[in-house]
């Protein structure tokens, strides 16, 4: 059940939107602070998963309240309840992290429509920052080869700027892992990061993926949800293979992208997000312009800064870092004792083509810890590394 808190001075308008919410059939929890110090504190005590606040208060403005709540639990979405001379007030609360603004007299279908996205938003940024706890430390930039430190050279130009970046490079060579460093060295790092793999999406969900859709745009939708676009507000939004992207959505992407604003599908209404946008592919974009599967003011808008991850067979120097990291890594998640590489099965592995590049060798160093000796000899390699 979602605790939505709601800090109001004005009491008429308060019992109303205690009444509108705790009819909802959603099964909505509701709490009341007079003012803004009353609501602070319930707000320092409590967990709450939405809060109402009206701008102007005794004691504690709205805009003080918004501003002391970001600091302390920046996941709580906050939707500011605006006065007719408080408008531009409201709008200047968007910029200080917001989620949105409701006017008074509160219009019913509004007020429930706002509280819904905030409240689809907040579950998906809570996901996404467990997520990004489990996963952190798996994404590590392993390797001393001239080509890896151009890249994290770039990473510590670009990072803390809002260029939107392109990551080219072959399956398995580790994109993710630039997306990843990008965010968390940029001025959002405590935003969410939202990642969306286009090419295992079905070209007729993708949009409704990305951006959204309301209740009964389509079969499958049985209530409003938030898209990607959505819950990456405030963050960075990585579009994995954006090659694969349809067309249609390509078109949606690049109105988001000009216009800081998607529509769910099904609906007319404009949602403002505040994203960077990082993409990457394994297709030679340029190609996929020619032949017509790519739109080419869309390349233009995501390729600002174009960094390319080199394969395995270009960086063999780092296959000795890597094949160190590795071992360590799965032995810890087997609970085994860390196994060691002769220099002559370390060799043997630099001379392998390695197609699927650092993901082949995972998987590679992972077979040999299971199924080698106490060493990993040249025997081994010869035995289990064998393509």
């Amino acid at each position: 059940m979602a605790r939505i808190l709601i800090i109001e001075d004005e009491a008429a308008i308060r019992r109303v939107l205690v009444k509108i919410l705790s009819e909802e059939n959603q099964g909505y929890e509701v709490f009341e602070a007079e003012d803004g110090v009353a609501g602070m504190e319930l707000i320092k005590k409590e967990d709450f998963d939405l809060v109402l606040c009206d701008i102007k208060m005794p004691k504690m403005d709205g805009v003080e309240v918004l501003e002391a709540t970001k600091k302390i639990k920046p996941e709580i979405p906050m939707v500011m309840i605006s006065g007719h001379g408080d408008l531009d007030t409201a709008v200047n609360t968007m910029r200080l992290g917001a989620f949105d603004y409701i006017s008074k007299p509160p219009d019913l279908n509004r007020l429930l429509n706002t509280v819904r996205i905030a409240l689809d938003r907040k579950e998906l940024v809570v996901e996404n920052t467990l997520l990004k706890k489990k996963v952190s430390k798996n994404y590590e930039m392993i390797g001393n080869s001239s080509s890896i430190i151009q890249i994290k050279e770039m990473i510590e130009k670009v990072a803390p700027t809002e260029a939107r970046v392109l990551i080219t490079g072959p399956n398995g060579t580790g994109k993710e892992l630039v997306a990843h460093w990008l965010h968390q060295k940029s001025e959002r790092s405590n935003g969410p990061m939202i990642e969306v793999n286009c090419a295992a999406i079905p070209s007729e969900l993708i949009e409704s993926e990305l951006f959204g859709h309301v209740k009964g745009a389509f079969t499958s939708a049985i209530k409003d949800r938030a898209g990607k676009f959505e819950a990456a507000n405030g963050g960075t939004i990585f579009l994995d293979e954006v090659g694969d992207m349809s067309l249609s959505a390509q078109a949606k992407v690049l109105r988001a992208l000009q216009e800081n604003k998607v529509q769910r599908v099904g609906s007319d209404r404009d949602i403002k997000v505040d994203v960077r946008v990082i993409t990457a592919t394994n297709k030679d974009l340029k190609k996929e312009i020619e032949e017509g599967n790519f739109r080419e003011d869309l390349y233009h808008r995501l390729a600002v800064i174009l960094i390319k991850v080199p394969p395995l067979n270009d960086r063999r120097d780092d296959i000795p870092l890597l094949v160190d990291y590795f071992s360590e890594k799965i032995s810890t998640e087997h609970g085994t004792a860390k196994k060691s590489f002769t220099l002559k099965a370390i060799k043997l592995l630099q001379e392998y083509d390695w197609t699927g590049n650092i993901r082949e060798l995972r998987n590679v160093v992972e077979r040999l810890i299971i199924l080698g000796g106490k060493e990993i000899s040249e025997e081994d390699v010869k035995l289990f590394a064998s393509k």
